[in-house]
């Protein structure tokens, strides 16, 4: 036990240092201004490299696209989201799935811009189908962001441990679970961009990090049968694992089944939030 308590407490240090270091006012402005500077370079290269001005090598196809900048940094903003996920992912699972639908909807706004930069010729019968995706992204993404908040009305923090001794120690091992996701992201990350330099392409491996999100979360409904069996309380952390699922499902597929599974799966975590508070009212006063 001894052991096992100096694993969690040095654990726990090391992520509260990364996450103090992640969420301090100095690296919010860094990080904001990083976005704005990038935002105008990439834009100034790709006004070179489209007047032939500058060679690219194997960027140049990327960069040929006037409206790339956007891309690149609505990718980058993305990219910080999903690090942010990682540093929510001790508290309440509902805070967890919030902050993934925050991630799916700006996603959404991302493909609309990317549907957008489609468009050489404002003409209807050119860009009409690109106009119509970027309706969907768009207005899927509004979906989402009105569901949430009202979800996020309703949320009431459901502690899932009876003591306090468990609940430290549950919290301690989820953030084990993020050091670990933190690495898996760097490494990830690490790959992406040496991909990227060496072929022009970029392997949008946000995908294949969520799969591995997606298990991090059924490992923690597994660990939390130690600390439960109160039907109401697993039921309502396997929903959010489900929906998880769903939003990752939702990524691989076609513009308009992405944007209706997507608001589906928010309306789903929004009835499930509704009807567990009911259900555990009633089960209070009884």
């Amino acid at each position: 036990m001894a052991v096992k308590s100096k694993i969690l407490n040095k654990s726990e240090r090391i992520f509260d240092l990364i996450k103090k270091a992640w969420e301090n006012q100095l690296t919010n402005k860094i990080v904001s201004y990083t976005l704005v500077y990038v935002f105008i370079f990439s834009g100034l290269l790709s006004y070179l490299d489209r007047h032939n001005l500058i060679s690219l090598g194997k960027l140049d196809e990327l960069f040929a696209n006037p409206l790339f900048a956007i891309e690149i940094s609505f990718t980058l903003l993305l990219i910080l989201e999903l690090l942010s996920l990682i540093f929510v992912l001790h508290e309440s699972v509902a805070k967890s799935v919030g902050k993934q639908f925050e991630l799916l909807s700006l996603i959404f706004l991302r493909s609309g811009f990317k549907e957008f930069s489609h468009i050489t010729h404002f003409n209807w019968s050119e860009m009409n189908e690109y106009v119509y995706h970027m309706f969907a992204y768009g207005f899927g993404a509004l979906l989402i962001f009105v569901i949430l908040g009202f979800t996020e009305k309703l949320r009431k923090h459901a502690r899932l441990t009876e003591t306090e001794d468990e609940q430290k120690e549950f919290i301690q091992v989820k953030k084990i679970l993020s050091i670990l996701l933190f690495i898996s992201f760097l490494i990830v990350g690490f790959y992406d961009t040496k991909h990227l330099l060496q072929t022009g392409k970029y392997l949008h491996s946000f995908h294949s990090f969520y799969t591995v999100l997606i298990f991090s979360d059924i490992v923690i409904v597994l660990i939390a049968l130690r600390y439960t069996l109160n039907y109401y309380k697993i039921f309502r952390y396997s929903a959010f694992v489900l929906a998880t699922i769903f939003i990752r499902i939702s990524l691989s597929l076609n513009t308009y089944s992405n944007v209706i599974i997507g608001v589906s799966t928010a309306f789903f975590v929004f009835l499930l939030t509704l009807s567990y508070n009911y259900f555990i009212k009633e089960a209070e006063t009884e």
